[in-house]
């Protein structure tokens, strides 16, 4: 039995953003995420909480962390999310989760560096992967978006 039990384990992904103006990039950045576990593996998505989007990039983001959340939970491709701790803290996340495989989008490498140091500093077996950009689309990230508004409406 205990050698089924093994063979069964989903190997866990987590993936961390802020998730504002949910976005066809967000969905392909955590679907490609999900594909990083292997076959059956769980996806697990920290959703930045507010205050950390304010301390991290200056401004406040457009939707409220706990709808942030749950348009993200909503996403076929996402087994669970969760918001972040308010005081963040990636090392609390890694030790909670206890993911197999770390996935980073091609604009987190701050984030890369804090969760390589961690994971070295601890000694742990988690292997970490970078996403790529999708597309040349104009509407590819949530400040475009934003600008796009902006131009299109300013009246």
């Amino acid at each position: 039995m205990a050698d089924r039990e093994i063979a069964e384990k989903r190997k866990v992904v987590l993936a961390s953003g802020t998730f504002d103006l949910l976005h066809f990039g967000h969905v392909k950045f955590l679907e490609e995420a999900k594909k990083a576990g292997g076959e059956n593996a769980k996806l697990v998505v920290i959703v930045a909480r507010d205050s950390t989007v304010q301390k991290r990039k200056g401004t406040m983001p457009v939707m409220p962390e706990d709808q942030r959340r749950a348009l993200v939970e909503a996403l076929k491709v996402v087994d669970e999310a969760l918001l972040g701790y308010e005081e963040f803290d990636i090392g609390r996340v890694i030790e909670k989760i206890k993911p197999d495989i770390i996935a980073v989008g091609h604009d987190q490498t701050g984030i890369e560096r804090e969760v390589k140091r961690f994971i070295a500093q601890k000694g742990l077996d988690i292997k970490v992967v970078r996403i790529g950009k999708f597309g040349k689309e104009e509407l590819n990230s949530s400040s475009k978006i934003k600008r796009k508004i902006i131009e299109t409406y300013r009246g």
